[in-house]
C-alpha cells in the first residue's frame, strides 16, 4: 500500500524535507516532524510482518531511536527520507527475527489473495488458498517481502526499490522472478 499522505504531509515537499533533515541533524529537537510524518507508515510496515502490536511498537521505537542516533550520517540524495527509515525498519525486523523475539508472519488481505489465485486458476477454492499459503512459505525472505510490498501493500516498484536498496528496474525483475517461483510452486502442488 503506498504511503497515504494527508494534505499537510503532501505540502511537505522534498526540499522542505531536506531542510527539516538538516535542521534535525543540527538539533535533535527538530526530528519530531519527521517522526510524526513517518511513524504510522513504519509501524504498519512492521506490524504486517510480526502481527503482534506490542512487538511492532517496540521494533518501531527501535527504528526511530536508530534513525535519530544515525541522523548525522544521513546524506540527502534525492530519495525520500522514508526510504532510509524503511531500510532501518527492515534491518530491525530481521534482527528481531534472528533474536527470536518475533515470528515472521505474512499479513494477507483476503481480497488480494483471491485476486492472485484467480489469475492462476479458474475456480477459487479453499484448497487453492491453502496451496498459495504454502507457496508463500516456500519463498525466501526477500522474495516474500517483494511479493508482500507489491501485491498486498500495493507499493510501486520505485517505492520497493527505495526500501530494498534496489533500482526500480531491479525491483521489477526480482518481483517478477518471485512471482514466477510462487506460481510454479502453486501449480506444482496441484
Amino acid at each position: 500500500m503506498p504511503l497515504q499522505l494527508s494534505l499537510q504531509q503532501q505540502s511537505f515537499l522534498p526540499s522542505e524535507e531536506k531542510t527539516q533533515i538538516e535542521r534535525a541533524q543540527q538539533d535533535p529537537r527538530y526530528f519530531a516532524p519527521l517522526y510524526e510524518r513517518y511513524h504510522d507508515a513504519i509501524f504498519r510496515y512492521v506490524y504486517r510482518r510480526v502481527d503482534d502490536e506490542e512487538q511492532a511498537y517496540d521494533i518501531t521505537s527501535c527504528v526511530f531511536v536508530k534513525a535519530l542516533q544515525s541522523l548525522h550520517k544521513f546524506e540527502y540524495r534525492g530519495l525520500p527520507f522514508g526510504a532510509w527509515l524503511f531500510r532501518i525498519a527492515k534491518s530491525e525486523l530481521y534482527q528481531s527475527f534472528r533474536d527470536q523475539k518475533a515470528q515472521r508472519t505474512v499479513s494477507l488481505d483476503k481480497v488480494v489473495l483471491k485476486q492472485v489465485i484467480e489469475e492462476w486458476t479458474e475456480d477459487y477454492t479453499e484448497e487453492d488458498k491453502a496451496r498459495l499459503l504454502l507457496a508463500l512459505k516456500s519463498l525466501k525472505d526477500q522474495q516474500l517481502q517483494l511479493v508482500e510490498m507489491r501485491f498486498f501493500e500495493k507499493r510501486s516498484f520505485k517505492e520497493i526499490g527505495d526500501i530494498c536498496g534496489l533500482s526500480e528496474n531491479n525491483a521489477k525483475v526480482k518481483t517478477f522472478r518471485a512471482v514466477l517461483k510462487l506460481k510454479e510452486f502453486f501449480h506444482q502442488k496441484e
